[in-house]
C-alpha cells in the first residue's frame, strides 16, 4: 500500500550484445562472496529467450554498483525497531507513518538477496522478521500491521496492506532457500503461515487480489476492487494452490484492462473496481487514497517490474505481452530518454506528473529489459541504468525500487 504524506540476465537468440551469464553461474567476483546457498554474484536462472540487461557495463560492475548502492540503502532506511534484535525500515516522511509494511517487506527481500554481499544480511532479516511478528494484523494474525509510528505503536487500523504481505511471505522463501530453517527462526514455517493467511485473507473467492485483509467483508465497498500493483503473479506461482488461481485471474484483468481502458499505452491505473466481474473498469477519483487513484500514478508506477518478473523468472508469455505494451508506449513518449518520464500519467497517455522520480523510472527499467519482437530495447535499457546508477538518495520509496530494480537488471533476483 503506497499512501503518500501528500502518496544477469540470460540472453539466447534475441540478436542482443549484451553479456551473457549462465544458468545459476557465478558471477566474476562470486569466488569471494560468502553466506548462504545463492550469494549475491550467483547469476542465473532468467529466462532464456528475449531478455537483456545493461551492455555499457560488465557483470562485475554491475553487481559492484548494486552493492554500492545496497550500502547506502541500508544506511539510509534499515533502523532499529522499539525492542532488542528487531529492526525495521524507516519510510518517513515519504509515508505519513514512520514505517509502513509495504517498505518492510522490502527490505526482507533485499537483505535475503543481498546475502553473500553483505555478512551481517541474515543477522538484519532476522530483525526485520522479529519485528514483523511483533506487529501482526489484527484481523488475520498471520499478516502485518500496515503501519507504526516512531515509537513502533501501530496506528491507523492495525490490518494489513495486500502487498507488505505477499513481500513479507516470499521473502521468508527465499531466506529458506538462502539459508536453510533450522536455525533460530523457521523460515519454512512461517513462510508457509502468512502465504495460508494471505490466500485467505488478501484474496477475493473470485480469485481476484484484495487491497488488504480489512477488505474481505462483502459488505465493505472495497471488497470487488483491486490494486495492479499488486499483481505479483511470480510470488503467487510460487504460493501453489489457490495461487495458480489468483495467476489466471490477474492475467485476464490485466488483458481486459489494457485492451478496453488503455489500448495506445498499456497503462495499468492505480487501483481497479469491478475486478471480480466481467468488466473491470479504473476507479474513481478517490476510491481510496486520492483523485489519481484511476490514473497510471504512484501504485501504478510498479506494474512493469511486479509483473515483468513473472516474464524473467518464469517465461510466462502473458507478462512478456504485458510489458512489451507499456514499454514501447514510455518509449515513444519520451523519444527515448529517460529523464523525460514524468511522476504520472492517464491511463491514455496524457501527463499528470511533472517531475522525473526514481518510483516510475526504475519499475521500467525492469520492463526494459524484456526485449520487443524487434529487438531494440538495448540502447534504452543502457540509458535508464545509467541514469537510475547516478541518482542520488532521496527518499524511501523511490530509492527502494531503485535498489530492488537494480538487483533485477544486474541479474540477482532469483526465485525460492
Amino acid at each position: 500500500m503506497w499512501k503518500l504524506a501528500c502518496a544477469a540476465l540470460l540472453v539466447s537468440g534475441c540478436g542482443s550484445s549484451s553479456p551473457v551469464i549462465g544458468d545459476d553461474a557465478p558471477g566474476p567476483d562470486a569466488g569471494s562472496n560468502t553466506g548462504g546457498a545463492h550469494p549475491f554474484g550467483t547469476h542465473g536462472g532468467y529466462t532464456q529467450t528475449g531478455v537483456i540487461f545493461p551492455s555499457t557495463h560488465s557483470p562485475a560492475d554491475l553487481d559492484a554498483a548494486t552493492v554500492a548502492y545496497y550500502t547506502t540503502w541500508k544506511a539510509t532506511y534499515l533502523v532499529p525497531g522499539c525492542a532488542p534484535g528487531q529492526l525495521r525500515v524507516k519510510t518517513a516522511p515519504a509515508t505519513d507513518d514512520f514505517t509502513v509494511s509495504e517498505g518492510h517487506g522490502y527490505g526482507m527481500l533485499i537483505t535475503a538477496i543481498m546475502d553473500g554481499a553483505d555478512p551481517a544480511a541474515q543477522t538484519e532479516f532476522d530483525g526485520l522478521y522479529a519485528y514483523y511478528d511483533a506487529h501482526r494484523s489484527d484481523h488475520d494474525s498471520g499478516l502485518m500491521a500496515w503501519a507504526q509510528n516512531e515509537a513502533c505503536a501501530n496506528v491507523q487500523g492495525a490490518d494489513s496492506a495486500t502487498d507488505g504481505d505477499m513481500d513479507i511471505a516470499y521473502a521468508l522463501d527465499l531466506a529458506d532457500r538462502q539459508w536453510g530453517s533450522t536455525g533460530t527462526v523457521d523460515y519454512a514455517s512461517a513462510g508457509a503461515r502468512i502465504t495460508a493467511s494471505i490466500l485467505a485473507s488478501d484474496v477475493h473467492p473470485a480469485s481476484s487480489i484484495l487491497v488488504g485483509d480489512w477488505a474481505d467483508d462483502p459488505t465493505d465497498t472495497h471488497y470487488t476492487g483491486t490494486r495492479p500493483s499488486d499483481f505479483m503473479t511470480s510470488h503467487f506461482r510460487r504460493f501453489g494452490g489457490k495461487g495458480a488461481d489468483v495467476v489466471e485471474h490477474t492475467y485476464a484483468l490485466v488483458a481486459y484492462l489494457q485492451q478496453h481502458s488503455a489500448p495506445t499505452t498499456g497503462l495499468l491505473p492505480d487501483f481497479v473496481i469491478d475486478a471480480t466481474g466481467a468488466t473491470p473498469k479504473p476507479a474513481p477519483a478517490n476510491w481510496l487514497e486520492g483523485a489519481d487513484d484511476g490514473h497510471y500514478s504512484y501504485n501504478a508506477c510498479r506494474v512493469p517490474w511486479r509483473i515483468g518478473t513473472d516474464y524473467l523468472m518464469a517465461g510466462e508469455p502473458r507478462a512478456q505481452t504485458a510489458v512489451r505494451s507499456i514499454n514501447a508506449w514510455i518509449r515513444g513518449e519520451t523519444h527515448d530518454d529517460p529523464s523525460k518520464i514524468v511522476d504520472g500519467y492517464t491511463l491514455t497517455g496524457a501527463k499528470i506528473g511533472t517531475s522525473a522520480e526514481l518510483s516510475f523510472t526504475a519499475p521500467l527499467m525492469v520492463g526494459a529489459m524484456i526485449e520487443p519482437a524487434s529487438g531494440t530495447n538495448q540502447a534504452w535499457l543502457d540509458a535508464l541504468w545509467d541514469q537510475i546508477d547516478a541518482a542520488p538518495i532521496g527518499e524511501y520509496y523511490g530509492d527502494s525500487l531503485k535498489m530492488l530494480a537494480m538487483i533485477t537488471a544486474s541479474g540477482n533476483w532469483f526465485v525460492p
